[in-house]
């Protein structure tokens, strides 16, 4: 059995798209991930030390967001599963990106999973 350890509707505001006057501003994407994890040793002890610190881990997506500065909400996506994977104890992981086009009247959105499930 695999569990699942989620951060969701993480806003970030950041530089993205492929448009000049998109390079200039500021948009908002709408982040969800989803991790393996095994949350029965956390639960076990009560300790932070044994579980994904989900904290942690939406300031480091964050900064990578913001940082990136992508044209593709696809690249955010992909950036975003390269760090979970290699910089947590996580073996799978399923981002989702949300592009929110209010002008438009919809949002883009896009969804990736990275790694197996498996423990």
């Amino acid at each position: 059995m695999t569990d699942t350890v989620s951060i969701r509707d993480l806003r970030v505001s950041t530089v993205i798209g492929v448009y000049d006057w998109e390079r200039e501003i500021e948009q908002t994407l709408v982040l969800s991930v989803d991790m393996a994890a095994n949350v029965a040793a956390a639960a076990a002890n009560d300790d932070l030390a044994n579980t994904l610190d989900y904290s942690s881990i939406a300031r480091a997506i964050t900064a990578v967001v913001r940082d990136g500065k992508f044209k593709l909400i696809e690249t955010v996506a992909e950036r975003i599963a390269a760090h979970v994977l290699s910089a947590y104890a996580v073996r799978w992981v399923r981002v989702q990106v949300v592009k929110p086009l209010r002008d438009e009247g919809y949002s883009a959105a896009v969804t990736i999973e990275r790694g197996a499930m498996q423990p």
